[in-house]
Order: structure tokens, then C-alpha cells, then sequence
């Protein structure tokens, strides 16, 4: 990998509108917690019913080195400031060599907040960004 030093064995390549952000090294949150509601019928003291109701996605949040496609990611932000809109896009898992392992629609995503790399010259710590977004779900592509 010439964009920087990967730790991780398996890669997430981020997608939004169309817009492909690079490689991350991580990527957390995916998941949804369905609520489930008790509905108690009468004359049936053995158990009550589990009704799935309203379903909430967790946000995804990614994390890599500083590589040149840290600046796609701060213009993606740039024009999403000048227009908010919700866009689609893709999560896909990659093994080292980039063959996909599984891959993920996520639908309407927004940005909820983007941690810029903090750069210590006394540290041996990589630069690290962080990007964090929400959605309104995911479905297995």
C-alpha cells in the first residue's frame, strides 16, 4: 500500500454519492437495535408477545492513517457545509491483495463529525483521522 501504513488485515473502502473516500483501517457501528414491544393477550398467562416496531441504526465511524485520500474526505465535508444532503453510498470489506469480503448499501448518509490527524513530532504515533457518519439503514449489496 503506497497511501500509508495499514495494521489491519482487512480494509474498508468508503463510497458516498458516488464519491470514493479511500481505504480506512477500521470502521465501527454497523448495526441496528430493533425496539420491541409486549403485547399481552388475554387468556394467555404463558407468555407475551415480542412485536418488533421501530428500528434505529447505530452510526459507522472510520479511522486510518493520514494518506493522500485524507483530502477527499475534507472535500466531500467542504460540499456538504455548502449543501446538506442525504446521500447513498457504499461500505465494502477488502482483504489485503482489495478482493472484496462483503459489501454494504448504506442509505442516506449525513457527516456528524470528521477528526482531523493531530501531528506530535515528539510522538511515534501515526497521524490518525476519524470520520464518523449516520444514515437511515444499511442493506447487504
Amino acid at each position: 500500500m503506497s497511501d500509508g501504513i495499514f495494521a489491519s488485515s482487512v480494509f474498508f473502502r468508503l463510497v458516498i454519492g458516488g464519491d470514493d473516500l479511500g481505504r480506512f483501517h477500521t470502521c465501527t457501528g454497523l448495526g441496528a437495535q430493533v425496539e420491541v414491544e409486549q403485547f399481552v393477550e388475554g387468556g394467555n398467562n404463558g407468555f407475551a408477545w415480542q412485536l418488533p416496531s421501530r428500528i434505529t441504526w447505530s452510526n459507522i465511524t472510520f479511522s486510518r492513517a493520514v494518506t493522500s485520500d485524507t483530502v477527499k474526505v475534507s472535500k466531500w465535508l467542504a460540499q456538504t457545509i455548502q449543501r446538506v444532503e442525504r446521500k447513498d453510498g457504499e461500505i465494502v470489506a477488502l482483504q489485503p491483495n482489495l478482493t472484496p469480503i462483503a459489501r454494504w448499501q448504506v442509505l442516506g448518509i449525513i457527516p456528524v463529525s470528521w477528526q482531523g490527524p493531530s501531528f506530535d513530532p515528539s510522538s511515534s504515533q501515526a497521524a490518525v483521522e476519524t470520520l464518523e457518519i449516520a444514515h437511515q439503514g444499511l442493506q447487504p449489496s
